[in-house]
C-alpha cells in the first residue's frame, strides 16, 4: 500500500509511524488517561485495515483522520486532544509557506500527484515543470487572496471544483473557436510581424500552425479550427501551379487537359505536404505550458460556400484522414497514434449512406477510427435540431476542444456567428456529494442542491469578474489580430463577455452515483431515469435564471474530469466512507455517462445518453467502448450511421498501444501491485512507461502520458459495448 505525502511524493505504508505518533500523544497525558500497548497496536492495525479497504494510495491527511477517529472510539479523549493539537500546530507551520515543498518535489520529479495530473504532459520536461511551478504559485495566490473563503473550502472539500486555478491569477480564459478564416483572408500579426494573406495552400497550412501555437500559449483550454478555412487556398495553388505547368510546357504544345492533369497531381502533392505540416507541427510544437497544442480540427463539407470549394475541402479531408491512419513515428521509428490534433468528422446526408457522393470519406473515417480512435463524430441532423438560434434556424459547428459547445448566437447584423467566440471558464458541482449530504432525503437533497449551485454561481462570477477589465494588449493574437476579435490597443474585452458572445460553464459530475444513492438504481432504470432528468433540468433552469439576471451566457457543461474524477472520489470516501455502488471506486462517473462497468449495448447506450446530451447544451460527448475493429469496418459504419440518426456528438473508444521492448502492438494492460495500478506489456512484462506507447481516450480526448490512479482504474474497468 502506498501513502501520498503532503508534498506529493509517494512512499510505502509504514505502520510503525502510526504507532510512534500515537505513543507521542499518549506519553503527554496522565497515566490514568493513557492507552495500553495493546490498544495502540489495535488502533494501528485498524487504521491499516481502513486504508487498505480504500484500494488506492492514501493521503497522510486521511491516515491522520483514521487515527483520530480510532483514538476517539477507544474513549481516550485526552490522548485525542494531544494528537489533534500536535496535528494543528504542524498545519500552522506548513501554512507559513504553502508552495516551497511542492515545487521542490515537482522539480525532482518526486510528486506523484503532479506526474499523473495531465495525461498529455510529461512532468520530467523543463517547460512542463516551469508551467507547473507557475501553477503552484497561481493556486496559492488564488486560495489565499483571490477567492472567497467559502468557495476555497468547498473546492478543497470536493463539494465543487474550481477548474484551472493554476491559471486563475492571470487574466486568461478557457477555450475558443479560432477565426482562422479572418486571420488568413485579412492577415494577422504574430510576435510583432505582419502576416499577409498567403498565396498558396502550403503557406496557409504553415501560418495556421503558427496561429495554433500562439493561441495555445495565451489561453489554457482547447481550441478548434476548421479545414473549410483552408479550402479556398487550394484553388489559389491550383491556378498558380497550372500557370507554372503551362509555362514549362509552352514549347511542347501539349493539350489543355494534359496541363490540367499534371497540375492536379502537383496540387495533390502540395495538399499532402500542407497537411503533413499541420500534423507534425502540432505534434512537435511545445507551447508555453509544456504540451502540444490542444487543438481540434473540424471536417464539415456543409461549410463549403460553393461546389468547387466543397470538392477541394473533400480532398483536404481525405488527405487528413489518410495521414492520421498512418500515424506518426515514435522515437524508435514505429508508427503510433498521436494525441493531437483531435479530429471531428461531420456525418451529413451527402456522406452517411452507401451510394452518397462522399461516402468514400466516411469509409476512410471508419478505418481511421478503428486504428487511431479519431475522428469523433457530429451528426449534422441532430445538431441542426438542437442548436437553434433566436431566428429559428439550426446550425452545425464544432466544439471548442474536446466537448465545450457555444450556444447559438446571432450578431447585430442578424447573421449567425461561431468562429471568434470563446468560453470564460468552468466550475463543476459534485452531484454525488449533494446526494450523500442529504442522507437520501429528497426534500433535503433539493435544498442542498440549491446551496451548492449558489456556490458554483458565485464562483463562476469570480471567473467572469477576473476577466472583466482585461486589456486586449494581454493577448494581441486573440483580441487584436483576429483569433477572437479585432479590438483596438488599450481596449478592454468586456463587451465580449456579455450578450451571449462568450459562454461560461456550470459543470457537473457523478449523475450515475447521485441517482444510484437517491433511488437505489442506475439512471438507466426506467424508475430512476425521471429523477436523473429532473436533476439535469434543474441545472438548466438555474443557468437560465443566472443568464437573465446578468446577461452572461451561463450554460450546462458535461465536465470531462480527467484528474478531478479521482479527487472527488477521495473526498467522498473521506467524508462518507465506503458505500457500495456509490463511493467504492477511486473515480466517479463523468457527467451523465452510463457507468463504465454497466453492461449495455452500444446502440442502447447512445440512445439513452442522447436525452441527457440534449440537456447539456454547454458541451457533452458520449462514447462506446469497442474491441479491435480494423477487420470489421462495416460494424464501425453501422455505429456511425446510428450516431447520425440518434445523437449529436459521439466517439468510438478502442486501444492503440506499442511496446518498445518486444514490439508487441496489442493491448497493454494494467496490473495491480501493492495497492497501485501499473501498466504492463502482457508479452514481455515490460513496466517501464518510457518504453511504451499507450493511447487511450481519457474523457473526450486521447491521452498518451499515463493517468492518475482513479482514471487508470476507470480505464481498467470499462466493459465493451459492441
Amino acid at each position: 500500500m502506498k501513502i501520498i505525502k503532503r508534498n506529493g511524493t509517494e512512499v510505502s505504508f509504514d505502520i510503525g509511524k502510526i504507532v510512534n505518533a500515537i505513543k507521542k500523544a499518549n506519553n503527554e497525558v496522565s497515566e490514568d488517561n493513557r492507552l495500553t500497548e495493546e490498544q495502540i497496536a489495535e488502533i494501528s492495525a485498524k487504521v491499516k485495515s481502513l486504508a487498505n479497504d480504500l484500494n488506492r494510495a492514501v493521503s497522510v491527511e486521511e491516515i491522520q483522520d483514521f487515527v483520530e477517529n480510532q483514538i476517539m472510539d477507544h474513549k481516550a479523549f485526552a490522548v485525542a486532544r494531544k494528537y489533534i493539537t500536535y496535528r494543528y500546530s504542524r498545519a500552522l507551520v506548513r501554512k507559513s509557506n504553502t508552495t516551497d515543498e511542492r515545487i521542490l518535489t515537482l522539480i525532482e520529479c518526486n510528486n506523484e500527484e503532479v506526474k499523473q495530473e495531465n495525461s498529455n504532459k510529461n512532468p520530467t520536461v523543463n517547460s512542463v515543470q516551469r508551467d507547473y511551478m507557475a501553477g503552484e504559485v497561481s493556486k496559492d495566490l488564488t486560495r489565499r487572496l483571490l477567492l472567497p473563503r467559502d468557495i476555497v473550502e468547498a473546492h478543497e472539500q470536493g463539494l465543487i471544483h474550481f477548474h484551472d486555478a493554476d491559471y486563475y491569477a492571470q487574466h486568461m480564459h478557457n477555450c475558443d473557436l479560432v477565426n482562422l478564416e479572418d486571420m488568413l483572408q485579412n492577415g494577422t500579426v504574430i510576435s510583432g510581424t505582419l502576416i499577409e494573406k498567403p498565396h498558396s495552400f502550403s503557406t496557409a497550412c504553415n501560418i495556421a500552425t503558427q496561429i495554433i501555437a500562439q493561441v495555445a500559449s495565451n489561453q489554457y483550454g482547447g481550441q478548434s479550427i476548421s479545414l473549410t478555412h483552408l479550402a479556398p487556398f487550394v484553388d489559389i495553388s491550383r491556378q498558380k501551379i497550372r500557370a507554372e505547368v503551362a509555362e514549362e510546357l509552352a514549347d511542347v504544345g501539349v493539350m489543355e487537359d494534359t496541363i490540367a492533369r499534371i497540375a492536379e497531381k502537383r496540387l495533390r502533392d502540395e495538399i499532402k505536404k500542407g497537411i503533413q505540416t499541420i500534423q507534425y507541427q502540432v505534434v512537435t510544437l511545445l507551447t508555453t505550458n509544456g504540451q502540444a497544442p490542444f487543438v481540434t480540427v473540424f471536417m464539415y463539407l456543409g461549410e463549403a460556400r460553393n461546389e468547387r470549394e466543397r470538392e477541394d475541402l473533400a480532398m483536404i479531408i481525405e488527405e487528413t484522414l489518410n495521414q492520421r491512419i498512418m500515424g506518426v513515428k515514435n522515437e524508435t521509428g514505429v508508427w503510433v497514434t498521436p494525441a493531437f490534433p483531435k479530429l471531428i468528422y461531420v456525418l451529413e446526408e451527402d456522406n452517411i449512406r452507401e451510394g452518397s457522393k462522399y461516402f468514400y470519406l466516411t469509409e476512410l473515417a471508419a478505418k481511421c477510427t478503428a486504428k487511431r480512435m479519431v475522428p469523433d463524430y457530429i451528426s449534422e441532423k441532430k445538431m441542426l435540431e438542437y442548436k437553434v438560434d433566436r431566428n429559428g434556424e439550426g446550425h452545425c459547428y464544432t466544439c471548442m476542444g474536446c466537448r465545450s459547445f457555444l450556444t447559438p448566437y446571432v450578431d447585430e447584423n442578424g447573421k449567425p456567428k461561431y468562429y471568434g467566440r470563446f468560453n470564460q471558464g468552468v466550475v463543476t458541482i459534485n452531484l454525488v456529494d449533494v446526494a450523500l449530504s442529504s442522507g437520501g432525503d429528497k426534500e433535503k437533497f433539493w435544498k442542498i442542491f440549491d446551496e451548492r449551485l449558489d456556490l458554483c454561481y458565485r464562483a463562476l462570477l469570480c471567473r467572469h469578474n477576473r476577466l472583466k477589465g482585461t486589456l486586449s494588449d494581454a493577448a494581441p493574437i486573440l483580441w487584436q489580430y483576429g483569433a477572437l476579435a479585432r479590438l483596438k490597443k488599450g481596449e478592454t474585452i468586456d463587451k465580449l463577455l456579455y450578450g451571449g458572445y462568450s459562454t461560461i460553464s456550470l459543470g457537473y459530475a457523478g449523475l450515475y452515483e447521485c441517482t444510484r444513492y437517491m433511488t437505489g438504481k442506475s439512471h438507466t432504470d426506467a424508475e430512476a431515469k425521471p429523477f436523473a432528468l429532473s436533476v439535469m433540468q434543474h441545472m438548466n433552469d438555474k443557468c437560465k435564471e443566472w443568464k437573465a439576471k446578468h446577461n452572461i451566457d451561463f450554460s450546462l457543461y458535461g465536465t470531462p474530469l480527467e484528474s478531478t474524477t479521482y479527487k472527488f472520489a477521495k473526498a467522498l470516501q473521506t467524508r462518507f466512507g465506503i458505500i457500495p455502488g456509490v463511493t467504492d471506486k477511486s473515480y466517479i462517473t463523468n457527467s451523465y455517462h452510463v457507468h463504465v462497468t454497466e453492461k449495455i449495448d452500444a446502440f442502447t447506450k447512445l440512445k439513452f445518453e442522447s436525452e441527457f446530451q440534449q440537456l447539456s447544451p454547454g458541451g457533452a460527448i458520449s462514447y462506446v467502448e469497442v474491441p479491435n475493429m480494423q477487420d470489421n469496418i462495416p460494424a464501425v459504419i453501422a455505429v456511425m450511421q446510428y450516431i447520425y440518426d440518434n445523437i449529436m456528438y459521439a466517439e468510438l473508444n478502442t486501444k492503440s498501444d506499442y511496446c518498445q521492448v518486444c514490439g508487441y502492438d496489442g493491448e497493454i494492460v494494467t496490473v495491480e501491485e501493492d495497492g497501485k495500478y501499473l501498466w504492463e506489456c502482457p508479452h514481455c512484462h515490460n513496466r517501464d512507461q518510457s518504453k511504451m506507447n499507450i493511447a487511450r481516450r481519457t474523457c473526450g480526448y486521447i491521452g498518451t502520458q499515463y493517468w492518475n490512479q482513479g482514471r487508470t482504474q476507470e480505464i481498467r474497468e470499462r466493459v465493451l459495448h459492441l
